[in-house]
């Protein structure tokens, strides 16, 4: 705009923040660098997330699903994630606002449990199922990147083998034209998919893995029984009887990263059933921080932390 009026951008945007918003008039402003609230913005279901506002400074937002992104989502902010900081901040909501909310979706992280616990004691709590799901790839990932590592140190091993004897190292290649090294670093993105979506050289390079890894399989085939278990699943009844047998195969697997899935699972298993009420997820929270983040882009970053959450709450709450 500066350019289109031959001003000074810096003194144009200046004079926006001094004079012609009202933000020197905002009635948030003395803390909203701490924290807002617009108790207006309350609906029955909220969801609950955190957010990088700023040189990785972490905010909690409050968000309602029923203005879906749009006018009306941002029920509160707050700067942080303790779970007393949240509490302190959304007890100055009216209770009989906070009672009427009937369902609050949120990861797994204890901090938010606690502190929706503690603030809207009349909703379901229900953790994020993509939450769930991730920690089972993120378990596979690290069996196969331990067998990666198993295969460097065997290739380093062999290299300084042949430079001893002073022959010329060849690594050993699999059917499909990977070596051992290889094949374990381009599965990364196949163990991610189904089955029914691997491509053709995908469905090869798979086979090959599988044959060599068994427990890799074993793995794989636990993550997408996981998966399936919330698509398949209509009620709580049948979910938790799935996810009892999805236990019972996770101890026959023996594997240590999927134990500590499962000792998570377990934790939470309440409100990850919770799920199965009306299938809600946090895809509402995780959308509306990558608005956030677009917003701080097409900003530049943020360098007056209250202007931006002024802009921010004019767009949004």
């Amino acid at each position: 705009m500066g350019q289109f009026f031959h001003v000074d951008g810096k003194q144009l945007q200046q004079q926006y923040k001094d004079h012609i918003s009202s933000f020197h008039e905002w009635e948030q402003k003395a803390h909203a660098k701490e924290w807002m609230l617009f108790a207006e913005n309350i609906s029955p279901s909220l969801s609950i997330d955190e957010t990088a506002l700023s040189n990785g400074e972490l905010y909690t937002i409050l968000t309602s699903k029923t203005a879906k992104g749009g006018k009306g989502s941002l029920v509160a902010m707050i700067k942080g994630t303790r779970a007393e900081d949240i509490i302190a901040v959304l007890s100055k909501l009216p209770e009989k606002l906070r009672h009427s909310v009937k369902e609050v979706t949120l990861d797994m992280a204890a901090n938010m449990q606690l502190a929706v616990k503690r603030c809207f004691p009349k909703a379901d709590r229900v953790t994020d199922r993509f939450h769930v799901q991730k920690l089972a790839y993120d378990a596979l990932q690290e069996v196969r990147i331990k067998y990666r590592w198993q295969a460097l140190d065997q290739e380093s091993s062999l290299m300084a083998e042949a430079k001893a004897k002073k022959e010329a190292y060849q690594p050993e290649t699999l059917s499909n034209g990977d070596t051992l090294k290889q094949l374990l670093a381009r599965s990364r993105y196949l163990l991610f998919r189904h089955p029914g979506k691997w491509t053709v050289s995908q469905k090869e390079r798979a086979d090959i893995l599988f044959e060599l890894y068994p427990q890799l399989q074993k793995a794989y085939a636990l993550t997408m029984r996981l998966g399936k278990i919330f698509a398949v699943c209509k009620t709580k009844e049948q979910a938790f009887k799935q996810l009892a047998l999805w236990y019972n195969e996770v101890e026959e697997a023996e594997i240590d990263s999927f134990k500590t899935v499962c000792r998570s699972v377990q934790a939470h298993y309440l409100s990850i059933l919770n799920f199965f009420n009306n299938r809600s997820t946090n895809a509402a929270a995780e959308s509306f921080n990558a608005k956030v983040k677009a917003f701080r882009a097409t900003s530049r970053g943020v360098r007056d932390t209250a202007f931006f959450l002024f802009r921010l709450a004019n767009i949004y709450a």
